[in-house]
């Protein structure tokens, strides 16, 4: 059989969450990297493409396994990391064992759909890691030298000292060096180890940068990497002595030595996407390079400088972009273990829902600012957009007294003719035909939450749209019949369309309410967002329900 020639081979989407320290609970804005990443594979999905999500957990460095060096001079962060183990009864790796799982979990439980969960004490990570090493070396991008400089157990990284300054802490009166940019306390260290020729691929990185404006996302932060990168790179440092640390990945061929944990996390990206790509011709079918990493903003720096001047030095592709988002306030005041000021991601799923959580932290999230997280914010988008409504609608429509959404999509079907240029059911036909379209440019600039409010939108005008044409004052009148299988069959469609686009933020509840709709598995979709692109849905597929029953959005059962 001869293989068809139309058919045009299209490497997978691959998109990454950042992997999380297992050192501490998982917090609100690990749930919301998370869902991030997530929508924007589904969305993918919904267009028809294969596309692959790599999340997981970072177990190597100092901030898992203090040395006894670190305990004795009283490293607040790593002692109770090391006490925390051994109360437990259990070495670093068990540890590690023990806490990856929350993060695991939290994925479960918001309904990621990661085809990858990888771990970096993995073997198949290590090999991964010790290769790219020994190629690195093989190339001259290495060489031994001592270095000195200030180090930030809490960053995992050195700063220069242009990047430190001298920090008061107000509860106690304590002075201490600390980076200007992460506010983490570092400490001098003086040390022999392995660096990598950085400040080779200053121009390298500029013209790449030049030459792609949105590899960071959003401009502002891309702004920001560039002005990093003309003001000077230094060589980094990228193995620590043994003594100083001994969790991690040995250096393949030193074992005095072992391999900085920034380069050993991010070539995580890597491991599962099969590297060191040992089948010819087969480079990207696990979907290197990357299209999308989502990170936080306090990683721009390695993400965005670091590992693109890694993956220059063996002439590997460079990840497409990369999405930096802000972070979540509580109360306008940045959240802390040290402060108390914490959300925990597992209580805000039980008491407000898995898909609710999903919306909210997608809608109100910020990508250039911060966002502030509230209980009260969640329960006025609940009430707003989601009962009142997209759930509103459903019920109004779906479970309306007096007509068929079967009967007016047929009757539709039938007729064919589109309502006046200028009229109420003109200029709404218009947004429904609009729509995908300008969802589409959202995600292209990858903003799904914008690309959210573009849906409700939709989803608020046709509640006006229905609420000014009154469908069910029509009910029972012969001579207005065509007006209203014309009104709910718009309507119908309102639901079916922002349905189907708001899949890959509420997965679970839009697959009820295209059940409810009677719209086909196989009706689903972008392609399927076309307005009048199907005539075969009106039947329900599940019970429709009375009262609450079958509500899509049910009362909350707390609203404070």
């Amino acid at each position: 059989m001869q293989p068809n020639q139309d058919c045009v081979y299209e490497k997978p989407y691959y998109v990454t969450s950042p992997i999380f320290y297992v050192n501490a609970a998982p917090h609100i804005g690990h749930l919301y990297t998370l869902i991030l990443t997530d929508v924007l594979k589904r969305w993918q999905v919904l267009q028809g493409k294969k596309a692959i999500l790599c999340t997981g957990t970072d177990e190597h460095g100092m901030k898992v396994c203090g040395t006894s060096r670190a305990i004795r001079e009283g490293n607040a962060e790593i002692f109770k990391i090391e006490r925390a183990a051994s109360k437990a009864g259990q070495d670093v790796r068990a540890f590690c064992n023990q806490n990856y799982k929350s993060f695991e979990v939290l994925a479960q439980r918001a309904n990621i759909d990661n085809d990858h969960f990888i771990r970096t004490s993995e073997p198949d990570h290590r090999f991964a890691v010790q290769h790219f090493w020994l190629m690195l070396k093989e190339r001259g991008y290495l060489y031994a030298s001592k270095h000195e400089g200030w180090y930030a157990v809490s960053d995992e990284t050195f700063y220069p000292a242009s990047a430190v300054q001298l920090t008061l802490d107000p509860s106690t009166g304590r002075k201490f060096m600390a980076s200007v940019e992460t506010g983490k306390e570092v400490e001098w260290t003086s040390e022999n180890n392995y660096h990598f020729r950085l400040s080779a691929f200053k121009d390298q990185l500029l013209e790449y940068y030049e030459s792609n404006p949105n590899f960071v996302v959003p401009n502002t932060r891309m702004n920001d990497v560039v002005q990093a990168v003309k003001a000077g790179l230094e060589d980094l440092s990228v193995s620590r002595p043994v003594e100083r640390l001994s969790w991690g990945v040995p250096v393949p061929d030193d074992e005095t030595q072992t391999i900085y944990v920034w380069l050993d996390a991010l070539i995580n990206y890597l491991t599962k996407a099969n590297y060191p790509f040992q089948i010819p011709g087969k480079e990207d079918a696990a979907g290197w390079p990357a299209d999308c990493h989502v990170i936080g903003k306090d990683i721009v720096r390695f993400h965005c400088i670091y590992w693109p001047a890694f993956l220059m030095a063996l002439d590997l592709p460079l990840p497409r972009q990369v999405l930096t988002h802000a972070h979540w306030t509580l109360g306008h005041e940045k959240m802390s273990k040290s402060t108390g000021i914490v959300v925990n991601p597992f209580f805000a799923l039980d008491r407000f829902g898995v898909e609710a959580m999903r919306y909210y932290l997608i809608h109100d999230g910020g990508i250039r600012n911060d966002a502030d997280y509230d209980n009260s914010y969640i329960i006025e988008r609940y009430k707003k957009g989601l009962q009142g409504g997209l759930g509103n609608l459903a019920s109004r429509i779906v479970r309306g007294k007096g007509w068929s959404i079967e009967k007016s999509v047929q009757e539709q079907a039938v007729a064919g003719k589109a309502p006046a240029e200028g009229s109420l059911a003109g200029s709404h036909r218009i947004l429904l035909m609009n729509l995908p379209e300008k969802v589409t440019a959202k995600f292209e600039a990858l903003d799904s939450g914008a690309a959210l409010k573009e849906i409700m939108n939709a989803v608020y005008a046709t509640n006006r749209y229905m609420q000014h044409t009154q469908p069910w004052d029509l009910v029972g009148n012969p001579q207005e019949s065509e007006n209203l299988n014309s009104v709910i069959y718009l309507c119908a469609e309102s639901l079916r369309i922002c349905g189907i686009l708001l899949q890959p933020y509420m997965p679970d509840t839009m697959r009820k309410l295209l059940d409810m709709l009677g719209v086909s598995p196989a009706a689903r979709k972008y392609e399927n967002t076309l307005l009048g692109s199907d005539f075969s849905y009106g039947k329900p597929q599940v019970e429709l329900g009375r009262g609450m029953q079958g509500v899509l959005f049910p009362p909350l059962r707390s609203n404070s």
